[in-house]
């Protein structure tokens, strides 16, 4: 049977993602920088009502779905609750200490704890895929194992 293409985005990921230090500053790292993004992207409005952010979310999602229904679904609640969060913040400020933070976060992550680069630095993909990566440890919809580097 063939790998599915979301079980070897996952693995390929996990890879990167091995020690549970690690993935604890991500489960802390990587909302925060999702829900900076929508307030800092919530002020550039598209067309009324809908802004930057929103766009944001649907794209996402869109791949999310080409990748897994069921993670994409989990992914739109996610993502929506986040929006909705974002929505209540006027203040740039926060937008940016959460992204700043976040990225602290995921610093600490590879530097203290796995002692790797982050997986986003050999594909950029896998800014996407970290948080479908979270939701899946959390979900366990795919089993996945490491991949090995390549």
């Amino acid at each position: 049977m063939p790998v599915k293409k979301v079980d070897s985005l996952l693995a390929d990921y996990a890879f990167y993602h091995r020690k549970r230090g690690n993935k604890v500053c991500h489960f802390i790292g990587i909302p925060l920088i999702m829900y900076s993004l929508f307030v800092l992207l919530r002020p550039v409005v598209l067309i009324e009502p809908f802004t930057a952010a929103e766009l944001l979310v649907i794209l996402s999602i869109a791949y999310y779905m080409s990748l897994n229904l069921k993670l994409a679904i989990g992914m739109l609640l996610t993502t929506s609750l986040l929006d909705f969060a974002a929505g209540k913040t006027a203040d740039f400020r926060i937008g940016i200490a959460a992204m700043t933070i976040g990225w602290i976060f995921q610093g600490i992550g590879h530097a203290v704890y796995e002692k790797r680069s982050p997986a986003f630095l050999r594909n950029l993909i896998h800014l996407l895929i970290g948080p479908l990566f979270l939701l899946n440890e959390v979900w366990r919809v795919r089993r996945i194992t490491p991949a090995s580097a390549a």
